[in-house]
């Protein structure tokens, strides 16, 4: 949806007419991608169908939802269709700059999981997923949102596959994987996608990550992209990125340990400021035991812009 203010008066109708007009917009913009018009149609059904108040959308229900016999021509689209899925993505992150721009927005990188059985689906395999809390059989996806005022949206993904598929040749070529695909770790992905919201200047000045993809060259990147960040890590994880400030351990009381099960490690700082008129990044790590939240093996970066 385009960003307008909207007046309380505004009757349903416009609302409605301006939706309409936005979603054209959006299927205009997606139609130089298909050589045919009868694919292009079929894509614009899909879309239609995924914006149905339906909680599950077979393929039955979208092809019943847009007239056709059967699911085939959909199922056309994401099998068998030759159109450039990046350069899709490439439009909707135009798309979402252009709706929802703003200096201060927030880039959001996390993955997710996908129940799926079998072992055709490409990346599919037994790994953990936080969808369901365990170990089982999925697809992991990582995802980039842009967050502003304004609104958010989806702007880049990267299917992540498991070493076991990158060592079976014959299983890529399967799935159609590109030859040059090599492995890449889940905060890899992350850091290409951010990356990628870089060169095409997307205007953020966060970016905010868990666990799994604050390590590795994400913090440094950031660093040296002059972009703050808030980046969860393992408590094992080395940092050192206070820069511009004296470091010294809190006169703060420190909470009681329990007796059994995980203890936080690393010690509590605070910074101290620096003489006035220096600029500097700010950088600060806390242990969320410091916060009475239940011991977890994790630890949050916080790194912004600021005077200090």
């Amino acid at each position: 949806m385009r960003r307008r203010s909207w007046n309380l008066g505004a009757s349903i109708e416009a609302m409605l007419e301006f939706l309409a007009k936005s979603l054209r917009d959006v299927k205009a913009r997606i139609r130089p991608l298909f050589t045919q018009d009868r694919v292009a149609a079929s894509a614009n059904a899909f879309l239609d169908g995924l914006l149905r108040d339906e909680r599950r959308k077979t393929g039955w229900m979208r092809a019943d939802a847009a007239g056709d016999q059967g699911p085939w021509r959909q199922q056309a689209i994401l099998s068998r269709g030759r159109w450039e899925a990046d350069s899709l993505r490439d439009i909707v992150r135009d798309y979402v700059v252009e709706t929802f721009a703003d200096n201060d927005a927030v880039l959001v990188v996390d993955e997710t999981g996908f129940l799926k059985q079998g072992k055709a689906s490409c990346g599919v395999g037994r790994q953990y997923t936080g969808s369901a809390g365990k170990i089982t059989s999925c697809q992991i996806g990582v995802f980039a949102a842009y967050v502003s005022r304004h609104g958010y949206a989806f702007i880049d993904r990267e299917l992540y596959l498991p070493k076991s598929w990158i060592d079976d040749p014959v299983r890529l070529a399967a799935a159609h994987v590109p030859d040059e695909t090599g492995f890449a770790t889940k905060p890899q992905l992350a850091a290409r996608m951010i990356a990628r919201a870089i060169t095409a200047n997307v205007p953020f000045s966060w970016v905010a990550a868990d666990s799994v993809d604050g390590v590795g060259a994400i913090e440094p990147d950031l660093r040296r992209a002059g972009k703050g960040y808030v980046l969860g890590v393992s408590s094992s994880h080395s940092i050192g990125f206070i820069h511009g400030a004296r470091r010294r351990r809190s006169a703060a009381p420190q909470p009681r340990l329990p007796r059994r099960g995980p203890r936080p490690t690393g010690s509590v700082y605070q910074l101290v400021p620096a003489p006035k008129g220096h600029v500097c990044k700010i950088g600060a790590t806390l242990n969320l035991h410091t916060l009475k939240m239940r011991p977890r093996a994790m630890r949050i970066m916080v790194n912004g812009r600021g005077a200090c």
